[in-house]
């Protein structure tokens, strides 16, 4: 018995199109170059693997039934997703990756981030763009492991020794952390400045590490200290403004909520905490040269740029100037 997809062609969605267009079998024939029998036999074909009826034929006019209505309806749009793929393949086939996946940091100023996203689509690329949320080591896993092709905000020094080979890295640039708390907080009134053994006695507020693989690290904590874990830098930032620990905050991101005066810098008996950030990228096996994929190069290009660095590091943020590849 024939299948509902041995007939759902797209030859035989343009020509019931054309059946419902010219307004009877006959017309229709006509413009198809068939003869009417033909054309009858295969809409039967259609009708009677779909078991259904899809033109009413008590008048001589070919009227859809509501069935018939809905196979155009979902028929339409069939035919423009084929076509849509058809293209798709043919730009792919240029150079553009089908997917390109970014692993963002928490730390990483999102508006920035969206706005080069927008950018980037209004290129009307072939390539699906999308974003993974990260924490620390994480952010270089993901990029590592094959999950993303560019990682926006690792930690610490990064080099290519040690790690899955094709893994390029620049410079983001620094972020300077400091200790904050809640106006509120027994710590704001203490004497500066704050030792290890006086913060110890209070809970710190952690983001919790998204690596998939071992334990992740932790930063600023001591021993013994209470932790409140969250899982990202805004709801650490949030947590403290409440009053729920203290903590090391990036300062760019936190400066409006000090010069609001919900959260107090105060300063500690250790050095300052100055995270050096760097961006990588992964060039997969068999791309052409190390250049890798047209997605990946516009991303690079616009990474070049010291302002698109610097927006990405949280305010001030200055106006992007993007650039074309």
């Amino acid at each position: 018995m024939t299948s509902p997809r041995d007939v759902l062609t797209p030859d035989s969605l343009s020509m019931l199109h054309a059946i419902e267009k010219a307004g009877s079998f006959a017309a229709a024939a006509r413009a198809l170059g068939l003869v009417p029998s033909a054309l009858t036999y295969r809409v039967r074909q259609i009708e009677d693997a779909l078991d259904v009826l899809l033109f009413d034929r008590s008048s001589r006019q070919a009227k859809l039934t509501a069935a018939g209505h809905e196979l155009m309806r979902e028929g339409a749009r069939l035919l423009a997703d084929m076509d849509a793929i058809a293209n798709r393949v043919k730009r792919v086939a240029t150079g553009w990756e089908s997917q390109f996946t970014i692993a963002v940091d928490g730390i990483i100023d999102r508006t920035t981030v969206m706005e080069l996203c927008e950018a980037f689509m209004a290129l009307n690329a072939p390539t699906r763009l999308k974003l993974r949320d990260e924490v620390l080591t994480g952010t270089l896993e993901a990029l590592t492991s094959g999950q993303a092709d560019l990682a926006l905000g690792i930690a610490g020094s990064f080099s290519e020794s040690g790690t899955t080979s094709g893994i390029h890295s620049h410079a983001l640039g620094p972020m300077n952390f400091v200790f904050a708390v809640a106006p509120h907080h027994p710590l704001a009134q203490a004497p500066e400045p704050l030792t290890d053994a006086l913060i110890g006695q209070h809970r710190a507020v952690a983001v919790a590490d998204s690596v998939q693989r071992g334990a992740g690290v932790t930063i600023g904590l001591l021993p013994g200290q209470d932790v409140f874990t969250v899982s990202n830098m805004h709801s650490k930032i949030e947590a403290q403004v409440r009053g729920l620990g203290v903590g090391f905050v990036p300062e760019l991101m936190v400066q409006p909520l000090i010069d609001q005066g919900v959260l107090v810098v105060r300063k500690v008996d250790r050095p300052q905490r100055v995270a050096q950030l760097s961006y990588a990228w992964r060039i997969p096996d068999g791309s052409e040269g190390e250049r890798g994929g047209r997605a990946l190069q516009w991303w690079l290009k616009q990474l070049k740029s010291t302002t698109t660095r610097s927006a990405l590091l949280v305010n001030p943020r200055p106006k992007l100037a993007l650039r074309k590849v």
